[in-house]
């Protein structure tokens, strides 16, 4: 792939002359001392970045094949390896270039029902809800849209008839978990292209968005070994501790290793990052077990997605440039309640690891120590993360030349939450790892040697230790990053006569892609004076001719944006930018986290193509480019 030999020019170094075990980032201080001449030879850290999509759903859930998705899981995986397929609406559709790893998602609550509500199987008939739901996803179009919709609330509020939820002990149910089983493994070629059995944990309580995507690492021998945990008493829970308790299950059955990744929290309401434990009576404050547990199952996080990013949010940090961005703040998954300033800090991920420093002061945990993925959350079984080709979230928005101008959901008073042009091409997770196989890209994800971007292939290395200003000078950047600290991901120890870290980031642009804007690298603290959580954001590194003006603030890159082709030119940027920074505000009595943000010139978004190729008016107010960007995992200070 172009990206991978691109990136191996600069410090990923082609092939490797003798394998070694795989060695965690943070146990390689020591691998450069006594090195042979040859700086190929003996290699003991990551070395090539791979990219892949973490939640995707096919016509097996029921709000995908619900809402008219046919496309199944073979399907989905022939794309994502770069086949053309026939995408649910009859269109040829393929990839510019494959990915290197895939999960298929799909629900586990109801897994199996959607076969059996389409086809009309007569306990589905027998059921008042589930004729009304054969007669609307068989009349298709807009019908089967928002009866899927209408599925997917029934489900939040606790009112979808038990004989469409099908839960474990169910021959479909288990039946359908066998086959993802089974096809996962058909299609996993390593070193080529890697699949993973995998499925969604719906936690939906009152439409509050509290999914897991569980991944699991290993082969059908276990995985087949358990079905997949659900949300429905008696057999499941909606409570996260339960889940944990199910994945700490499966290793001890299984021998195997599991992890679960939270879903873009935007649509939760506040719950994603709670400061109380909202499923025990009275709410009280989070304790150290739930702590202990979430830090441990949960290494990364969902940071951004089609329905919005969840980085930051304008009111949370208003001396953010670039914090509104493809912001969605409504209310909850269902529009069942509208969003409160008061819920913002718990749906997102820089406020989280604010508020993870808040309480591992007080518990001397930090539940909230996720590092960075990016995923679809696709309904159609296509991942489409081009904005040129963007197929959509669900069947009914893939292109045409009205899929722009729909209204998305509505409130219960019949005010419009959200429009179709809203949705945001995106996202993909890369990982550092030493291999493409299902051990080497877990093993990564569990690590946090991971970042997630909105759609490119950027190249992106983060570091933290002790770095000479040099150090750019240089084009082994990984081997003095590793050397002289940890990756993206990993804890800095306290600093030697409280010395300020300094931090090696670089990022080489996607060779398909736009030059880069910026690099930003973001902290977060806890004061020590007054405990208060509070942010920075420093420009690191830049492109052009710019410099700060008296506020600090780097003035934008510009556009070359030609809306009436649409296209750009890279002709403003950088196609590479790096550097160390060393943080000019460092105190090593404070808890702190950073991570670096890596900005794009602004390129045509996908509504800027719908107008070109159907002639679509856009409403006044829709986005018509973007900066596409890149999140890193955080680093981790503890005094």
């Amino acid at each position: 792939m172009n990206t991978l030999s691109i990136a191996s020019t600069i410090f990923v170094f082609a092939a490797t002359a003798a394998l070694c075990q795989e060695t965690p980032p943070n146990a390689t201080a020591n691998v450069l001392k006594g090195r042979p001449y040859s700086p190929y030879a003996d290699r003991a850290y990551p070395e090539r970045v791979y990219f892949g999509d973490t939640h995707v759903h096919t016509s097996l859930s029921a709000d995908a094949g619900g809402g008219g998705t046919r496309l199944m899981p073979r399907d989905a995986y022939r794309f994502a390896r770069g086949e053309q397929v026939i995408s649910n609406t009859g269109q040829p559709v393929k990839l510019e270039r494959p990915f290197d790893f895939y999960m298929i998602t799909d629900h586990s609550d109801g897994m199996g029902a959607i076969t059996d509500i389409i086809s009309g199987a007569p306990n589905i008939m027998a059921d008042e809800q589930g004729r009304s739901f054969h007669e609307a996803f068989n009349q298709g179009g807009e019908a089967a849209l928002r009866a899927a919709q209408e599925m997917t609330a029934s489900f939040a509020q606790g009112t979808l008839s038990p004989a469409l939820n099908y839960q474990p002990g169910n021959e479909a149910y288990e039946r359908v978990w066998d086959n993802l089983v089974t096809i996962a493994e058909e299609y996993y070629r390593p070193g080529v292209f890697t699949t993973f059995a995998a499925y969604e944990w719906t936690s939906l309580v009152s439409g509050n968005n509290l999914h897991r995507n569980v991944i699991l690492r290993d082969g059908p021998d276990k995985t087949r070994q358990l079905v997949p945990y659900t949300t429905t008493p008696p057999m499941g829970s909606p409570n996260p501790r339960d889940l944990y308790t199910w994945l700490q299950t499966y290793e001890d059955t299984t021998g195997g290793d599991a992890l679960a990744i939270a879903h873009n929290g935007n649509l939760s309401n506040g719950w994603m990052f709670s400061l109380v434990d909202d499923f025990a009576e009275g709410t009280p404050p989070l304790d150290r077990e739930y702590a202990e547990l979430r830090q441990k199952w949960e290494p990364l996080y969902e940071w951004t997605q089609y329905k919005g990013d969840g980085e930051a949010h304008p009111f949370l940090s208003p001396d953010d440039t670039f914090a509104d961005f493809e912001t969605w703040d409504y209310g909850n998954l269902d529009s069942s309640e509208r969003k409160t300033k008061e819920m913002l800090p718990g749906d997102y991920a820089r406020s989280g690891l604010l508020r993870g420093l808040a309480l591992e002061a007080e518990l001397g945990v930090n539940p909230y120590k996720f590092g960075a993925s990016a995923a679809t959350d696709t309904h159609t079984g296509l991942t489409t993360v081009a904005e040129d080709n963007f197929f959509g979230k669900f069947t009914a928005y893939e292109p045409n030349p009205e899929r722009a101008v729909h209204v998305g959901r509505r409130f219960p008073d019949g005010e419009a939450a959200y429009y179709s042009s809203q949705y945001n091409a995106a996202g993909l997770t890369a990982v550092w790892a030493r291999e493409n196989t299902r051990e080497s890209i877990f093993d990564a994800m569990e690590r946090r040697e991971a970042y997630g971007t909105t759609g490119p292939r950027m190249t992106v290395r983060f570091f933290g230790g002790d770095y000479d200003r040099d150090a750019l000078a240089r084009r082994d950047l990984a081997r003095i990053g590793y050397s002289g600290g940890v990756p993206m991901g990993g804890d800095l120890a306290a600093p030697p006569d409280g010395d300020a870290p300094d931090f090696l980031v670089y990022s080489l642009r996607d060779p398909n892609g736009a030059n880069l804007d910026r690099i930003q690298i973001i902290k977060g603290w806890i004061d020590g004076e007054s405990g208060e959580a509070m942010e920075m954001v420093y420009d690191v590194a830049w492109g052009g001719d710019r410099s700060p003006d008296a506020a600090g603030k780097l003035p934008p890159v510009g556009s070359t944006v030609d809306l009436s082709i649409p296209s750009w030119t890279n002709s403003i940027g950088a196609p590479e930018l790096g550097t160390v920074w060393t943080d000019p505000d460092f105190d090593p009595s404070e808890l702190a986290f950073y991570y670096a943000r890596v900005i794009e010139i602004p390129t045509p978004r996908w509504t800027a193509y719908d107008a070109v190729k159907f002639g679509t008016e856009m409403p006044e107010g829709t986005l018509m480019t973007t900066q596409e960007r890149a999140y890193t995992s955080p680093i981790w200070y503890t005094p």
